[in-house]
């Protein structure tokens, strides 16, 4: 009998939910990240989480900060710390127009998915954003609310 792995080699890892209800985002990258061989099998295993995580400007680069990759249990010596700073790797026009999106007019980069493309590489999708104010999630809200109604009433129920 053949042992199933639960070994993610393609698809997501992680995503976060509430990024589009806290944020505007305008616009989505893909970026690769610097990961240690013990991060690379514990996000295959799926244990990563990029909720309150963010990406921020240091020294000259961009860093995913406060996401949370646990340690690999059957590994001794190459232990990683679950939320230390990670690079992200971008070419460089990117990384320029990012960083000054930021700087200049108030916006912020959000982790939006964490994944394995179709070569296997672990990659993560950012969005630049805006935070929105209350009154806007009150109208996200009552959009969602009546697209569910609408679908509910022509359905027949």
């Amino acid at each position: 009998m053949a042992r199933q792995s639960t070994m993610i080699s393609t698809g997501t890892v992680a995503k976060n939910r509430k990024a589009n209800f806290n944020y505007a985002i305008e616009e989505t990258v893909e970026a690769g990240l610097i990961l240690t061989g013990a991060e690379v099998k514990s996000l295959r295993q799926g244990r990563a989480s990029i909720n309150e995580s963010y990406a921020a400007p240091q020294d000259g680069a961009l860093y995913l900060l406060n996401a949370s990759i646990l340690e690999y249990g059957s590994i001794g010596y190459m232990k990683h710390t679950a939320a230390r700073p990670r690079k992200l790797l971008l070419h460089k026009k990117e990384l320029k127009r990012l960083m000054g999106a930021v700087a200049r007019k108030g916006y912020t980069l959000i982790p939006l998915e964490l994944y394995f493309n179709a070569r296997g590489i672990a990659k993560i999708k950012i969005g630049l954003g805006v935070g929105k104010n209350t009154v806007d999630r009150r109208e996200d809200i009552k959009k969602r609310d009546w697209n569910r109604e609408k679908r509910r009433l022509l359905k027949g129920g």
